[in-house]
């Protein structure tokens, strides 16, 4: 019996040094990093960029798999059941994190147990803009009054239902008393191709979507959504300068792992995403999509989905959003 025991307390001992010790080897392997969206979209341009700054910081290459559905469930699901041992990471948009546990009746993943936000990835305001050929408008306040004056109100096109685009669609809606009837499409290049054609009248868009648009001439851009001026839009007035006070979104992101992953390799990781977003030559290939690069810490990153998931609930009362 006693040395039955001996060797359970080896063991023990044995299993309590495994934790630390592999923690200290990661990585050791390449790494996994699922974006829970289709290939050419903000989502997945942001992930592309994160994975060649984690590839260069962790000396791992860092794999992209694209594994889109659900408005993002599908790939976050399978990273919060995936082994929590620092091979698999995500980059779960604000959506997996604050928005779709108000918007479907049953999730597959509990994002405030199933994963943890090891930092802040990227961030990008979202843009009121109207078709340029449609749509009269030059300001916020032009814009309120022309779709007031519209019999049977305006449409305004997203990438689908419980969207960040189409909930600002909905706020924008309600701040400006107009009449708006949302149309979601399959994804932003459709909803973007509509709004062109003047088949919908506005959008709150997803700034990497349209800036190539409003460079171009064929959006006009009346606000952003952050809370200042963006270097990309430097011309274009916050909501808030334009009379639209208390109305800040953005869109943004974190990279995300399964929890029970050790805290050394999330501490890793953080410092790994803090080193990258500092990069000046990250940010030079950043600049481009719309998006800039965050770096955080674990509690930073966990905090900005807290506080932000009673306006998405609020949010998602207004416009109705709902979906199994």
């Amino acid at each position: 019996m006693q040395h039955r025991r001996t060797l359970l307390a080896a063991g023990c001992a044995a299993a309590w040094w495994a934790g630390p010790a592999s923690a200290q080897a990661w990585p050791d392997r390449p790494l996994r990093l699922i974006v829970p969206y289709p290939p050419g979209g903000a989502v997945d341009l942001a992930g592309r960029l994160i994975a060649e700054g984690l590839r260069d910081r962790l000396g791992q290459p860092v794999v992209v798999e694209n594994r889109a559905g659900a408005g993002g469930n599908i790939g976050v699901a399978a990273t919060a059941k995936a082994a929590p041992d620092g091979t698999t990471l995500c980059t779960t948009a604000v959506n997996s994190l604050a928005i779709n546990q108000f918007v479907y009746d049953k999730l597959p993943f509990d994002p405030e147990r199933d994963l943890i936000p090891v930092s802040l990835g990227w961030e990008a305001p979202l843009v009121l803009v109207v078709p340029a050929a449609h749509v009269p408008a030059r300001s916020v306040q032009e814009f309120a009054a022309w779709a007031k004056a519209q019999r049977g109100g305006l449409a305004y096109g997203s990438s689908g239902i419980g969207t960040t685009v189409h909930l600002s669609g909905a706020l924008l809606c309600r701040r400006l008393g107009i009449e708006g009837t949302h149309v979601p499409f399959r994804g932003g290049s459709e909803a973007l191709t509509a709004l062109l054609r003047g088949d919908t009248q506005f959008s709150v868009d997803n700034l990497p979507t349209v800036l190539a648009a409003v460079r171009d001439g064929a959006l006009r851009a009346l606000a952003v959504t952050s809370a200042s001026r963006w270097p990309d839009l430097p011309e274009v007035p916050t909501l808030a300068e334009a009379g639209i006070p208390d109305f800040v979104v953005t869109s943004w992101g974190a990279v995300s792992v399964p929890a029970g992953t050790p805290r050394p390799i999330v501490e890793r990781l953080s410092e790994a995403m803090r080193s990258a977003a500092a990069d000046p030559a990250l940010q030079a290939r950043f600049a481009p999509t719309g998006n800039r690069p965050l770096g955080t810490t674990p509690e930073e990153a966990a905090a900005r989905a807290a506080k932000e998931r009673p306006m998405w609930r609020e949010a998602v009362r207004i416009s109705g959003a709902r979906l199994e």
